[in-house]
């Protein structure tokens, strides 16, 4: 099976540096979700080199600031998923910047726990 992200449309390219880009994704949980994936193709975050995760860390930075200029968002949610059983779908390491808003949810404690409806309910 071919990768995704190893053959991903270089127009939709939002950001790059030597070993990493970044992307919309294509199905946002609030508006500006953004990818940041390396270019060398590996499955997960533990496989990463030492400059893989700066280039991830410098471009998440660059994009963030894009971010914050086009869409003014609140706050910010960073999230890896590492494996299947994790919620890895796309295994090809991709780090999500997701940006988050005064009122996208009621109340925003727990972060990521309470992004969607269905995980409202927990309340660690």
């Amino acid at each position: 099976m071919e990768c995704l992200f190893c053959n991903y449309d270089k127009d939709k390219i939002i950001a790059e540096n030597k070993l990493a880009f970044a992307i919309l994704d294509t199905y946002p949980v609030n508006e500006g979700h953004t990818l940041i994936i390396p270019k060398r193709h590996f499955a997960n975050f533990f496989e990463a080199t030492g400059e893989e995760v700066i280039a991830i860390y410098s471009l998440m930075h660059e994009v963030k600031e894009m971010l914050d200029i086009q869409y003014e968002p609140q706050g910010y949610n960073v999230g890896v998923n590492v494996g299947y059983w994790a919620g890895q779908t796309i295994m090809h390491l991709h780090v999500h910047l997701i940006p988050r808003y005064k009122g996208d949810i009621e109340n925003p404690r727990g972060g990521v726990r309470k992004l969607k409806k269905q995980l409202v309910e927990y309340d660690g």
